[in-house]
């Protein structure tokens, strides 16, 4: 082979390559928005798939948190994905005299009506109860629990002792048909 050509072959090659690159990194970069009909479920063959809503950064909140960052992240993450859990599960740490509902409030302070998050409420960072029920919660729920079975669990591990703290947080939709 002639080294003209030679060049030409590997020109070509990096030229695939680049355009390879180009093509997944605007996949990745297209920004995951939800509808409130996409927070629901959407229906797949392997069972339902929810998609993204979308979420501000983490602020830095001048202090360390109270659990290691990436569970604090993973508490975080669960409650911008899952309002329609953390809404129904009650926060026993006595952040019911800040406005807070349920331990979703903790973390997500508001959204807008796509149910995008559009501002993290901080509390949750310096909150160890906060953050513990959040946790379970996600823990649950990754094990198949719903929102009943959650709200059951949660009551059970922190009612005792924790009543005058507990958030007025309504209670789930029944699962029963």
């Amino acid at each position: 082979m002639n080294p003209g050509k030679h060049v030409t072959v590997l020109l070509g090659i990096a030229g695939l390559a680049l355009a390879a690159t180009i093509a997944v990194a605007a996949q990745s970069a297209t920004p995951k928005t939800s509808s409130p009909q996409d927070l629901k479920t959407a229906p797949k063959a392997s069972g339902p798939v929810r998609v993204r809503v979308s979420t501000p950064p983490l602020p830095n909140v001048g202090f360390a948190a109270v659990r290691p960052m990436d569970v604090v992240r993973a508490t975080y993450d669960f409650a911008a994905q899952h309002p329609e859990i953390l809404k129904y599960v009650p926060c026993y740490c006595g952040c019911g005299e800040q406005g807070h509902k349920a331990n979703e409030s903790c973390f997500v302070a508001r959204r807008d009506t796509k149910g995008n998050v559009l501002e993290w409420d901080t509390h949750g960072f310096g909150c160890t109860i906060c953050v513990d029920v959040a946790r379970e919660s996600m823990q649950l729920y990754n094990s198949g629990a719903d929102a009943v079975a959650i709200r059951a669990a949660i009551e059970r591990r922190w009612a005792p002792g924790n009543a005058a703290g507990r958030t007025p947080t309504p209670a789930p939709p029944s699962t029963k048909k």
